[in-house]
């Protein structure tokens, strides 16, 4: 979010991005003609600093959906991290995929996202974490910059506090069952069958089998959406009802 000397925006535009190439270069562009870059993909264009005494925790998110580690600078934008993971309609999604600049009162400006990310359908969305007790008037600005170039170019913009504690707390549960390993294909066939009508977790898990072989699988069904259940209103118990997501 800081200010570049004047004079450095390459192409004279409202908006442009700079950005990594496949190989490790630098690149500069006009964001109108970046519209359609995969920016999912992108290597970060700015590294996560640790050192001592610093009070954010960084750290890298192993992701289900891409089988890939992403960064995060804090554990906010970790729990943001986790959503998009556990979210069925995002496929793809990388951090600090570029830096947009911009000029405002005679002064160039930047401002690298927290997160790019591709949905299923192949929209774009921009994704930056921040409180709202921790906004203040340039990253205002900066929010409102992307928000603004994003409708240029048809990405949807999101700015982001965080998930609900009732809600973090259940999907980060569940996110220590999303590896396949956790998968296995004979006792899901019977977890799908019991819940086919809603059943209380636990009642449901003993109706399959021992809970310590039943449980991981039911928990990594949920994670990947083939069993749903109200993660936002409670924590997960073992009354919580289950049910089998129908297949279209």
């Amino acid at each position: 979010m800081t200010g570049l000397p004047a004079g450095q925006l390459v192409h004279r535009t409202e908006f442009e991005v700079v950005f990594m190439d496949s190989t490790g270069a630098e690149q500069h562009a006009a964001l109108a003609l970046s519209w359609n870059i995969p920016f999912e993909r992108a290597m970060a264009v700015r590294t996560f600093p640790s050192y001592r005494g610093q009070k954010n925790f960084p750290g890298l998110w192993w992701s289900a959906t891409t089988g890939e580690h992403v960064g995060y600078e804090s554990w906010v934008e970790r729990d943001v991290l986790m959503m998009m993971d556990f979210d069925p309609d995002i496929v793809a999604f990388a951090a600090q995929p570029f830096w947009l600049i911009w000029l405002q009162e005679d002064r160039v400006r930047r401002h690298a996202p927290d997160y790019f990310a591709r949905t299923v359908d192949g929209q774009g969305l921009v994704v930056d974490v921040r409180p709202d007790d921790r906004i203040d008037l340039a990253a205002a600005e900066s929010f409102t910059a992307m928000a603004r170039a994003c409708a240029e170019v048809g990405w949807e913009f999101r700015r982001t506090g965080g998930p609900s504690p009732e809600l973090r707390a259940n999907v980060h549960w569940l996110a220590g069952y999303r590896h396949p390993r956790c998968f296995q294909e004979d006792i899901a066939e019977q977890l799908l069958e019991v819940f086919a009508s809603p059943a209380p977790l636990l009642r449901g898990a003993q109706k399959v089998g021992d809970r310590l072989a039943v449980l991981p699988v039911l928990y990594h069904l949920l994670w990947s959406g083939r069993l749903t259940a109200d993660l936002a209103s409670a924590v997960l118990g073992p009354v919580t009802e289950i049910s089998a997501r129908e297949v279209r």
